[in-house]
Formats: C-alpha cells, structure tokens, sequence
C-alpha cells in the first residue's frame, strides 16, 4: 500500500494528489490548511521500481487507497500538476467511485500546450539560470539529486511572488517522473488522453494562475470537449503553486473551500 498522510477528523473527504510524477509531501500546506473542515489523504504516489511505472499502476494504487480509507464514500479529489492529470484518469476509469475533481495547475494533454509551456519556460530562464540549470545538469550525477536541485532552482520561473517558506517536498524520483510521463504521452499520442475523459461525470473545477507557466486557457479550451460543464477560474498574480503566493493563496484557499463545501459529498462523521 501507499504511504499516507492523514490530517483533520471530520468532514467529507478530500484526497490530495501531488505533481511530479514522482515528487511527494509538497502538499502539506493544504492537508494542515482544510483540516478544520475536511477529512484530508496525502498519498505518496508509487516509486521505480522494477516495475516499469504507467498511468494505469497510478490510478489502480489511488482506487486501492480509497477504497481503504474512505470506505463507500466518494471523495473530492484536488490535484497538483501531474496530480489534477492523474485525478480526471482515475475519475475516468472509476466515475461512480470518486466526487468532484479540483484541477490546479493542471499539466498538458496536446503537443501546442507543451509547446507554449517550453517556449514559457525557456524564456524565463534565459541568463544566469539557464547557465546554473547546465552546470547542474552535468555536475551532478545521481538522477534525483539532480531533479531536486533543478526543481528548487526553476520554482522562480513557475511562480509569480513567492511567499517565504519552507521546501516540504519529502521524495524526489526522477525515474518515477520518466516512466510515468513516457506513459502520459504514449496515452495523448494514440488518442486515449484527452478523449476518455468524457465518461467523467463529476463536477470539474480549474483553479490556474495567470502567470503559470502551462497555458491555463489553452489547457482548459482541450478539455472543454470532453468535459462541457468544466468550470474555469483564473487566479490573478499566481504562478504554479497557489499556496505558496503571497497574493494569491487567500484567494486561493477562498475558492478551493468553497467549492469543495458546495460540491464534496457531506460525510456522516
């Protein structure tokens, strides 16, 4: 089974599902932010092993850990990233098991975003950054070493004012993130992403940055045809990571609780 963190006693449930691939524990913020209200899981996704990794593993390792910790009750899901992507995969492959979805930040599912998003990227960190990620690239040698470092690195990039705070991301599995990806990508090549999603049936809400690197409106306009009644909300002066702005994370939090109190099922404890 996956290793879980748990916080908050009442409430309806919500799993939170951390990006990456293979980048865990960042999401304590939120688990320690809602835990007066919800019932929070924090799985740590599967790591490399001698098993290649593939989005299916992914969504049979999140089905198994709901089904143990929320029992019949369908949880909201909230999702960082690669996190919201692997959130609509399993509420496509289990739509009667699982509540409404939260899509922050959520990655690409066509080649033109990835495209904007690169372009993005690159030009912020043109410069003495663009010159440190190289060093790095080659001066270190162990795989999640390197990832870590390149990721504390481009945070910058990916966010708009960041708040003071503490990096609280646990493991770091660069070969979890290529495995996974590789598969994501096989999947949008042969048409199976974004196209399946249309047998979600749940309320879907975006929450995206207006200076988040990956093209929130474009990512929202490929979703739209499988998902008509996708709801979409542009936080303003926010990068990647809402909880970490300092201009955006009250917002941020206003919105995911009120959504989540509307929309999650209401619990019995």
């Amino acid at each position: 089974m996956l290793r879980v963190r748990r916080y908050g006693t009442t409430g309806p449930w919500v799993v939170l599902i951390h990006g990456g691939p293979g980048v865990a524990g960042y999401m304590a913020p939120l688990g320690r932010e809602l835990a007066d209200e919800f019932r929070l899981l924090e799985p740590f996704q599967r790591g490399s092993s001698g098993e290649r990794l593939t989005v299916a593993r992914h969504v049979g390792d999140l089905a198994d850990t709901i089904l143990e910790h929320c029992g019949s009750e369908l949880p909201a899901l909230v999702g960082s990233s690669w996190g919201a992507m692997l959130a609509l995969a399993f509420a496509a492959e289990h739509p009667d098991r699982v509540g409404p979805l939260v899509l922050v930040g959520c990655g690409t599912f066509d080649a033109e975003s990835r495209a904007v998003f690169r372009s993005t990227l690159l030009r912020r960190l043109a410069g003495p950054a663009a010159a440190e990620i190289a060093r790095l690239r080659s001066a270190v040698e162990d795989p999640d070493t390197r990832l870590r470092a390149l990721g504390a690195l481009m945070l910058p990039a990916y966010s708009h004012d960041l708040l003071p705070h503490d990096d609280e991301t646990d493991t770091v599995d660069a070969l979890a993130l290529e495995e996974t990806w590789a598969d994501m990508l096989r999947r949008q090549r042969e048409g199976i992403f974004p196209t399946t999603l249309a047998s979600i049936r749940t309320p879907v809400l975006m929450l995206h940055g207006d200076t988040d690197p990956h093209p929130g409106q474009r990512i929202r306009d490929g979703l739209r045809p499988v998902l008509p009644g996708l709801e979409y909300r542009e936080l303003a002066r926010c990068g990647h990571y809402p909880w970490l702005e300092r201009e955006a994370r009250d917002v941020f939090f206003a919105e995911l609780r009120a959504w989540l109190r509307e929309h999650a099922p209401r619990s019995g404890r």
